[in-house]
């Protein structure tokens, strides 16, 4: 008894620390960049907003810090979160610790689509490169889904499948890009999809935020499937667990929120490969306090690489995708160099 009221409160704690973090986190970002702002600036730009105060900023102050840092700083919040939970809910069902987002080959997709809207002119100007990349990556999935399904449908023909898909639309957004784009509008698809936040506004922040509660809510609520999968789908057969169904759902949730993140802010790898692992270190395996810590982590870990991307060789910027995968590398190999030393 004293043991469970000790994990609680240590579990508690953690969150608690989570929150207080994500949020000064993303005060403090706010703050960093040419014009000089203070935490307590950024408090007031949004206490006033949200009806809570009287505006102190002067217009162009206010509007940096509520029109063009805080969007972008709460996505980024929102895509670190969104990319580990996906993470993490894919490496326990696919019994894969190399598993992340990107597995079922939703982000080439996404780039396909991307690229079809701004190379190839579809949609004839009226579709948004965003909606391109949304349904370039649900095309993926579900291409990925018959695929598998034909193969057999285990874990492991289904990996194969995302790795078909995601060389087959790769190729297929080089050959666009190579033989239709010029030189100007290649060098800003590609920035898009090395990962890029530029840009974005309150409606990407809306509606990914719907899609990451929506579908972190989902993931909780089969926590205890998750925690099943782990010992693999007989095991958790045996549990009782309904395999197909219960596969089916949270891989098409965990593919829709990838949809969504990347047709925002592009590609931005080692987020969901990386974070689920140190979460895991901190909080054990259990997916009901796993899930959340990781989506904390995530947040945290995405809105600090932001601000480093968009100010370390400022007035020009690096994609996030590029410094998360300078950072994401070293620690993968930590990674497995742990696991090597348990194994």
């Amino acid at each position: 008894m004293t043991g469970a009221l000790t994990g609680g409160l240590r579990q508690t704690l953690l969150w608690t620390a989570g929150v207080a973090a994500l949020a000064l986190s993303v005060a403090v970002a706010v703050t960093i960049g040419p014009a000089d702002i203070s935490v307590p600036d950024v408090w007031s730009a949004v206490a006033a907003h949200l009806g809570w105060g009287e505006a102190t900023l002067t217009p162009i102050r206010d509007g940096i810090v509520w029109n063009l840092r805080m969007p972008r700083t709460l996505l980024a919040a929102v895509c670190g979160a969104g990319l580990a939970v996906c993470g993490t809910v894919l490496q326990s069902l696919l019994r894969n610790p190399l598993a992340d987002p990107f597995v079922l080959g939703v982000s080439s997709g996404a780039s396909t689509g991307a690229v079809a809207i701004v190379v190839l002119g579809v949609g004839g100007g009226v579709v948004s490169i965003s909606a391109g990349a949304f349904v370039g990556a649900v095309f993926s999935f579900a291409l990925v889904l018959l695929l598998s399904h034909t193969l057999g449908g285990s874990a492991d023909r289904l990996v194969l499948s995302g790795v078909a898909a995601m060389q087959l639309f790769s190729a297929l957004t080089s050959f666009v890009i190579l033989t239709a784009g010029d030189a100007e509008t290649t060098r800003g698809v590609l920035f898009w999809l090395l990962g890029s936040l530029s840009g974005v506004g309150w409606t990407d922040v809306w509606m990914c935020g719907a899609v990451l509660l929506v579908s972190l809510a989902i993931c909780l609520a089969h926590a205890r499937t998750l925690d099943a999968f782990v010992f693999g789908q007989d095991a958790a057969a045996t549990l009782g667990v309904r395999v197909a169904r219960t596969r089916l759902i949270l891989l098409s949730v965990t593919a829709l929120l990838t949809a969504a993140l990347v047709s925002s802010a592009g590609a931005i790898g080692f987020v969901g490969l990386v974070l689920p692992h140190a979460a895991r270190a901190l909080v054990g395996s259990g997916h009901a306090r796993l899930l959340p810590v990781t989506a904390l982590a995530g947040a945290v870990f995405l809105v600090w690489v932001d601000t480093l991307a968009r100010t370390v060789l400022d007035p020009q910027e690096v994609p996030v995708g590029v410094v998360t995968s300078l950072i994401g590398v070293p620690a993968f190999v930590l990674v497995l160099y742990r696991t090597r030393k348990t194994t």
